[in-house]
């Protein structure tokens, strides 16, 4: 390439990023011809076709996976270099979407909104209902973060390991269960309640359960984790839930923790951003926040019982 043209790699960068012409050229503020035609001198300059068909959308060649690799980092180095976008913490009065489930609520919610009265007391913050569709919600800009478990396969959504969730056994301690070592059997034949957003009443717990040829009752589901830890209170069912949901409850002792008899790996939580908002100053001073929040719970002595 004889002359670099800054502004087919920002043109170039905006497709990748987008997957789409369109929606590349709504991205810039610029028409979609305008775009077309880059793209047209992009793939004379390159000697690439750059980007073929995929059904309705478009995916990149092999060299356009290669050569944004290679330019990408430098792009967002100007893109920050030029930007006119400041972000002041103690003077933005932006409102930022995450979405999450309840439990993570009770996690989060409460120190990220003691950090943002201390120090962004203007600054809103949504939280978004999360039923494992984080990424539609993202793709589709509803949301600037997914803070949970999130399992991502799209290569415009960037995911970062926060903690892993450990989940234990709940009960009142009333419960007839409560006082002695909870063993497999009795777990098994136990009344159970379980959480489940989709209403699906499969699990890890029972795929567990199923290697030891048991299975549970699931007696009662509910769609919040809220709403089981107010009914683990009252009666004598059993939940498994993440220690840390209930943190707080088994802390002051109205609830009871025992550890599984069985195997079963934490979930992993994680935070996740579409790569168009990796430049924004605001939402960047928001991921520092839940990874500095989440880094005092991931190196808490007391996570797990």
């Amino acid at each position: 390439m004889a002359k670099l043209d800054i502004n087919l790699l920002v043109i170039f960068d905006a497709i990748m990023a987008e997957q789409s012409v369109t929606a590349a050229a709504d991205r810039l503020a610029l028409t979609q011809p305008s775009v077309s035609k880059a793209l047209s001198r992009m793939r004379y300059v390159w000697k690439d076709p750059l980007f073929v068909r995929d059904g309705r959308g478009i995916k990149p060649t092999p060299r356009a996976e290669v050569l944004w690799r290679e330019v990408r980092p430098a792009i967002q180095t100007l893109i920050e270099a030029t930007s006119e976008q400041q972000f002041a913490p103690t003077r933005s009065e932006r409102t930022f979407r995450i979405a999450l489930t309840d439990g993570m609520t009770r996690i989060l919610w409460l120190p990220l909104r003691q950090r943002i009265e201390q120090q962004a007391p203007k600054i809103n913050l949504h939280a978004m209902p999360f039923r494992g569709n984080g990424e539609s919600l993202l793709l589709d800009a509803k949301v600037d973060l997914v803070v949970d478990y999130y399992e991502n396969q799209n290569r415009k959504i960037i995911r970062q390991h926060l903690f892993d969730n450990h989940f234990v056994c709940l009960m009142r301690p009333e419960h007839p269960l409560a006082q002695s070592a909870l063993s497999l059997k009795l777990f098994s034949n136990s009344d159970h309640l379980m959480v489940s957003l989709s209403g699906d009443t499969s699990s890890v717990v029972c795929s567990a359960l199923a290697k030891h040829h048991l299975q549970r009752r699931i007696a009662v589901t509910v769609n919040s984790f809220s709403a089981a830890i107010d009914l683990i209170k009252q009666t004598d069912l059993l939940c498994v839930l993440p220690y840390l949901v209930a943190h707080s409850e088994i802390a002051t002792g109205s609830l009871v923790s025992q550890p599984l008899p069985l195997n079963v790996s934490p979930a992993p939580i994680s935070m996740a951003y579409h790569i168009r908002t990796e430049a924004d100053p605001g939402v960047h001073w928001l991921r520092q926040q839940i990874m500095e929040i989440t880094a005092a719970i991931q190196s808490s002595s007391d996570q797990v019982p």
